[in-house]
């Protein structure tokens, strides 16, 4: 019989985890116990997809605001930092932030604008262009921001960014100095000694610094890059992909996610014979309609996947096909030629008209911004989603 169900996403219930947990066999058990209870059967190539929060918990990957303020003076001197490009979240980094102040005598702030990295906005364009700023050329102080723009609370959670973080500063004990640019350059007229907060654009960002004669530089993806005072840390990416754990405490990005996921595939081949796909991901890739915020906060969207998920789709448009190769047919004619084309295509697709607006973005990308939808953020409990049919076409039965 012909399947109707193509790809189905399912949030997968698992207990609380917690510090030490073998979370291997705690997702293995957690999806074959929904399939027996469900009644759907595994396939092969089913994709099972575990959040990066919970991998993070269970290695035990913390840091402390002290921590962040030990590798942070170490670093940059302990005196006057430039802090720029941060991203605008209480979750995010609020906490980082804390520990930044404690680590320095005065912090000059420097805030992207219209908006930070990942859409979050401090004023609009229409703004911008009522009051004749250009904000690729024009630096701001913050009595100037005000002047221009007054107060800008979040749309989503009511908060003034610009008060909020100048007010933690203080409370922290560091002098605090706000301005408003978006050449990384402009912070070296305040300090020479710059902590760059940008997540996807930095490497651009210590380039321009160390040019134009920065004198100790660093990203977020180089503090607690090592362990501090024994806490945790991420080798690759620092801070970058922390969240809010406590106050006074951050869950860093998982460390070393390769041998989870081989052990899950392993596992899960050993108990019900099929061969699955797993990777731990992090924020999708996706953007609010109405806030415009970009979903992509962490440093990369899969922290670690099983090698079967390399790659980009390799598909042909069914409706190009149907409006223009096979114009003329209808009914089972036009299916079975359809389903010819499918099972006949090329390897690489690569400017082929008939797959134009298929978008072949990384597996990897696709199916972790499926899994952060799947899964929500607050209080849904399904940290695993199972993925099933993502590899299907329209020939498979």
């Amino acid at each position: 019989m012909e399947r109707k169900i193509g790809t189905v996403s399912r949030g997968i219930r698992c207990p609380i985890i917690r510090e030490g947990d073998e979370l291997s066999s705690i997702v293995v058990n957690s999806v074959l116990h929904a399939a027996q209870q469900d009644g759907f059967a595994l396939r092969d190539r089913d994709v099972i997809a575990i959040t990066e929060s919970i991998v993070a918990r269970a290695q035990g990957n913390y840091a402390c605001v002290a921590d962040v303020a030990a590798d942070v003076k170490a670093k940059l001197g302990g005196e006057t930092i430039g802090v720029i490009f941060p991203i605008l979240s209480r979750n995010r980094f609020a906490v980082c932030l804390r520990g930044i102040a404690k680590g320095a005598k005065k912090i000059v702030l420097m805030l992207s604008y219209p908006s930070d990295e990942v859409g979050n906005q401090l004023v609009t364009l229409d703004q911008l262009d009522e009051a004749g700023v250009n904000p690729y050329t024009d630096l701001l102080t913050l009595q100037q921001y005000r002047d221009l723009f007054g107060e800008n609370k979040h749309p989503f959670t009511g908060v003034d960014y610009v008060q909020y973080y100048g007010d933690l500063i203080r409370q922290c004990g560091a002098e605090c100095e706000i301005i408003f640019a978006n050449d990384p350059r402009r912070i070296l007229d305040y300090t020479k000694d710059v902590l760059h907060c940008d997540i996807h654009s930095r490497a651009r960002t210590k380039r321009l610094l160390m040019a134009a004669g920065a004198q100790r530089v660093y990203g977020l993806d180089e503090i607690l890059n090592a362990p501090v005072n024994g806490s945790g840390c991420n080798e690759q990416f620092g801070l970058l992909g922390s969240n809010k754990s406590t106050e006074d405490k951050i869950k860093l990005f998982p460390r070393d996610c390769m041998p989870l996921v081989m052990e899950i595939q392993k596992k899960m081949l050993e108990k019900t014979g099929k061969h699955v796909e797993v990777m731990v991901y992090g924020d999708g890739a996706f953007k609010d309609p109405v806030g415009h915020i970009w979903e992509l906060a962490d440093p990369c969207v899969s922290a670690a996947n099983t090698p079967g998920l390399e790659g980009t789709p390799n598909e042909i448009k069914l409706k190009y096909l149907a409006d223009n190769d096979f114009a003329s047919l209808s009914g089972e004619a036009l299916q079975k030629a359809i389903e010819d084309q499918i099972k006949e295509k090329k390897d690489n697709l690569v400017g082929d008209m008939a797959s134009q607006g298929t978008t072949p973005r990384r597996f990897t990308d696709l199916l972790g911004s499926l899994s952060d939808l799947t899964s929500g953020s607050g209080d849904k409990g399904t940290p695993v989603v199972l993925i099933q049919g993502y590899f299907d076409n329209f020939t498979n039965i």
